[in-house]
């Protein structure tokens, strides 16, 4: 069981999106609440995430299959925009029949990441 630190749900055009903020040390931490998400969600459209680790620096954007650059990166840029380190945000899609295009796709995962960043 993992312990998120922050979590938060938005309904975007019968989308359900799920975010998770972790605060953590290591690739190694970031790699088991993935594992962990992807077990408890198993029915799930889409795992995006976004982390960024001060030493070693490290920092990573995961589209999971949205189109490139409408969801891992605009996590990313919240995490930078804020300047947080050692911190990652998944956001879990349950896709709702309706395609929100690649703009309202960068919307709606950069809201959620905003939620987890007040």
């Amino acid at each position: 069981m993992i312990k998120f630190d922050k979590e938060t749900e938005i309904i975007e055009k019968k989308s359900k999106f799920l975010g998770y903020l972790l605060l953590c040390q290591s690739e190694n931490e970031i790699k088991e609440a993935l594992a962990y998400l992807k077990d408890e969600h198993r029915k799930a459209t889409h795992i995006c995430w976004a982390g960024r680790l001060s030493s070693p620096f490290f920092e990573k954007a995961v589209d999971d299959g949205e189109p490139s650059g409408t969801a891992g990166r605009p996590i990313l840029n919240v995490l930078q925009k804020k300047d947080m380190q050692n911190a990652v945000i998944f956001v879990v899609r349950y896709f709702g029949g309706i395609k929100l295009g690649a703009g309202g796709l960068v919307r709606a995962y950069s809201k959620v990441a905003g939620e987890l960043v007040k």
